[in-house]
């Protein structure tokens, strides 16, 4: 399992949050922090990084092993959560426990991608506005919405290797470039310098932050963040273990672990630290009034903004475009991909689920 595999199932929202998520914390941060203090700028910066780092990456390991370790070592026809929860479940109403197992999986899948979408396409849409200058309306939206169903449907129509590995190569790449980009172009010495304090920022709080429930003051921030994204990435989890889970023949358990724990936390700490300290730093040095930006017009306009400041905005702007519609599409791939293998019955572990399906 490399990295190329990892990051292509969990950049469908870096994008937005990267650039995003640092400014709701500026003006609501954690612990009672005073707002727009330089503290809160510290807070806002790792804050991302902890909740897109260790926490989701351990939780989409948890199913993938038992599924791997069920299609490549049991050697079972399927590609199901019930199947592997097989043998814990009691005898009376197993398969009634099965089928419930299924449903639920498959629940959640649909209602994570449906969280993605309700992300992406106001994202891609705005990114288009500042590219092309259309009006960032319905038209433009719906025009978003055709292009990442033609994406995502050619290469899930192609199968895991020649179409969604594809795929998945191409957006880290182009993520790599944007990596490169902010940090050569952009304000190299802060990036770093934030980077290193917010690393040290988590490991010094990182057991206060999983912990706090906030029960005295009670200003609602564990609730509206933290507990949001848990529910998020639990609601993930049964794809990201299935489609891990099937990529992963061959390979030791401790393999399997670092894959996708190991490169996805680092995945996520690089583009979170890079996007996030670029956003903080068009606001703290008023570069961009980033904060009037997201409460009057949105995320997708903010992003689209922000990336306009670097240089040669409509090469990076048009990088990112093309960059947002591959991870999104790329998301729906793997969510076609495990549904249409949850709905084959005998599917053998070197075989894929029919085109039709996916």
């Amino acid at each position: 399992m490399d990295s190329h595999d990892v990051h292509g199932q969990h950049g469908a929202g870096l994008i937005a949050w990267g650039f995003a998520e640092p400014v709701f914390y500026i003006e609501t941060p954690p612990f009672g922090i005073a707002p727009h203090s330089d503290l809160a700028y510290e807070f806002a910066h790792m804050y991302p990084i902890y909740h897109w780092g260790i926490v989701p990456w351990a939780i989409y390991c948890l199913p993938a092993i038992p599924i791997a370790y069920m299609l490549f070592v049991d050697n079972r026809k399927s590609l199901k959560i019930s199947d592997a929860c097989d043998h814990v479940l009691p005898e009376r109403g197993r398969s009634t426990l099965r089928s419930a197992i299924d449903i639920f999986v498959v629940l959640g899948i649909v209602g994570g991608v449906a969280t993605s979408l309700g992300f992406g396409v106001p994202l891609s849409a705005s990114l288009a506005s500042q590219l092309l200058g259309v009006p960032d309306n319905l038209l433009t939206q719906g025009a978003v919405i055709l292009m990442m169903t033609a994406v995502f449907g050619t290469s899930a129509y192609r199968g895991l290797k020649r179409g969604i590995k594809v795929l998945a190569d191409l957006n880290l790449w182009l993520m790599y470039f944007v990596m490169a980009f902010v940090v050569l172009l952009g304000p190299t010495i802060y990036i770093f310098s934030m980077s290193m304090n917010s690393a040290g920022l988590m490991l010094d709080n990182f057991f206060r932050i999983s912990f706090w429930t906030d029960p005295i003051s009670k200003s609602g921030f564990p609730e509206a963040w933290t507990v949001f994204y848990w529910a998020w990435w639990l609601a993930y989890a049964p794809m990201m273990g299935l489609f891990f889970g099937r990529i992963s023949k061959g390979r030791a358990i401790r393999q399997v672990v670092l894959g996708i724990i190991g490169f996805g936390a680092l995945g996520t700490f690089l583009f979170l630290s890079i996007a996030g300290a670029f956003v903080l730093h068009l606001q703290s040095h008023g570069l961009l009034d980033a904060v009037s930006i997201i409460n009057e017009q949105g995320m997708g306009p903010l992003v689209a903004q922000v990336i306009a400041e670097l240089p040669f905005k409509w090469l990076i702007l048009g990088v990112v475009a093309v960059l947002s519609i591959i991870f999104y599409a790329t998301t729906f791939d793997s969510a076609a991909y495990v549904l249409a293998s949850i709905c084959t019955h005998d599917l053998a572990p070197n075989r894929e689920p029919a085109a039709g399906l996916a």
